[in-house]
């Protein structure tokens, strides 16, 4: 029985691991080799980086400490696909990737093949209690981040071309009716556990298992829409010191911020640009790609504040992780369903929270190189919470923390308001 049980994990995770690297191969298969190679900004990486650093994970934290015969397939992919592991070795210039023409995108594909093969040998010679099933899981999970910012990054990318080109073919097919009036859910006091176990698969940062007291809060049931976010741009939000942090007021004044990150006028007309090209704004559809400044300062103008992430966690607990996810015939957000108490919780848009990303109480950084990939970026950032439209399927988890500077907004960030109860 325990025989049959191994066989049948380690089946699973060759399946699951040939499955999440297909899916990459399917994501770059639109790009051209020039598509594939630049670098929009710094925070940003070509596509073909992300497809030879997902690799490089593999090689360099399994089947070089696996395999003790392991010839890598090119001595310099070290330095230039290291992302930021100083336990590794030196890293190649992150704000220069776009500048790594050579080698090519076939090149890189090789490269693929060539640990994909060895990998699936591995994974044939794995127990069930063998240590580097945890770190395959490990790579799964961190290949399935960058699929999602291949998709941010491209579109990043492709705004900035005045021909806005588009990834996928056709107009966004989405036809909803206008949303219900923005409606509000009531939680009372207490204190409650908050924090993944690890009995499945989690990021550290979910660990470890916590209390936190929340005090009575009221939190809304769907996300904010572009049209409510249209009539705060109408309002003269934009031009209001008062509604903005301190830090947020610099920043749209520095960038002379007036919409979204990707909304356009055309003809006095708002457009907004996505991975199908550009289109007419939807106002029905969340608001998409606005940094945290942006959603604090929409919460202040609408009397309201964004949730903690307690807060939001205490409200998905109980809720079916389901939503938009990434599907290549769909890739944005779409507008909320009519029915249910909580409406896109999950998919559609990151949703910012007003907690920063910090340790939780008892949190331990793991040992080694991997113990780089969260725990030292806990500083300066805010927790986003729920997953977005091209985050894969199955990636998420009530208890996922994801988190960028609160001046980014090309990711697929979203609003969920939330109100304090009056004592």
């Amino acid at each position: 029985m325990a025989t049959t049980q191994a066989n049948n994990r380690r089946d699973t995770l060759a399946k699951r691991y040939l499955e999440t690297r297909e899916l990459s191969n399917t994501l770059i298969a639109p790009l051209s080799a020039e598509d594939a190679c630049v670098q929009s900004m710094p925070d940003a990486s070509p596509a073909k980086w992300h497809i030879a650093h997902t690799t490089w994970f593999f090689e360099t934290f399994l089947l070089k400490s696996c395999e003790s015969n392991y010839r890598p397939f090119h001595e310099a992919f070290e330095f230039l696909y290291n992302s930021y592991y100083n336990g590794v070795g030196a890293q190649y210039s992150r704000p220069d990737r776009g500048l790594i023409t050579r080698p090519s995108l076939d090149d890189i594909l090789g490269y693929r093949q060539y640990v994909d093969a060895r990998m699936g040998d591995l994974i044939e010679t794995l127990d069930a209690g063998d240590p580097a099933i945890d770190l395959i899981e490990l790579g799964i999970n961190h290949e399935q981040q960058h699929q999602e910012l291949l998709l941010m990054d491209i579109k990043h990318l492709f705004s900035l071309n005045p021909l806005y080109p588009s990834y996928a073919s056709g107009a966004p097919a989405i036809s909803a009716p206008e949303p219900h009036a923005l409606g509000w859910r009531t939680h009372s006091e207490g204190i409650g556990e908050f924090g993944s176990a690890g009995s499945s698969f989690c990021f550290d940062n979910e660990t470890p298992v916590h209390k936190h007291y929340l005090e009575a809060f009221e939190i809304a049931d769907r996300v904010v829409t572009n049209g409510e976010f249209l009539a705060f741009i109408d309002d003269g939000g934009y031009q209001s010191p008062l509604l903005w942090l301190s830090d947020g007021w610099s920043v749209v004044n520095e960038h002379s911020w007036l919409a979204p990150l990707y909304w356009r006028q055309v003809d006095g007309v708002w457009h907004e640009f996505s991975l199908r090209g550009l289109h007419p704004l939807d106002l029905s559809a969340p608001v998409c790609h606005v940094s945290f400044y942006e959603a604090d300062a929409f919460a202040r103008w609408s009397r309201a504040r964004l949730p903690s992430e307690y807060e939001w966690e205490r409200v998905a607990a109980s809720r079916t992780l389901n939503g938009n996810f990434l599907d290549l015939s769909c890739l944005v957000p779409k507008p909320a369903s009519i029915e249910g108490s909580y409406r896109q919780l999950f998919g559609d848009v990151w949703e910012w929270t007003h907690s920063a990303y910090t340790p939780y109480p008892g949190f331990k950084t793991a040992p080694g190189a991997v113990g780089e990939y969260n725990g030292k970026f806990m500083s300066n950032q805010m927790v986003l919470r729920g997953g977005c439209c091209v985050t894969p399927p199955g990636h998420t988890r009530v208890t996922y923390r994801n988190f960028f500077y609160p001046h980014n907004r090309w990711q697929f960030a979203g609003i969920r308001l939330a109100r304090d109860l009056a004592r």
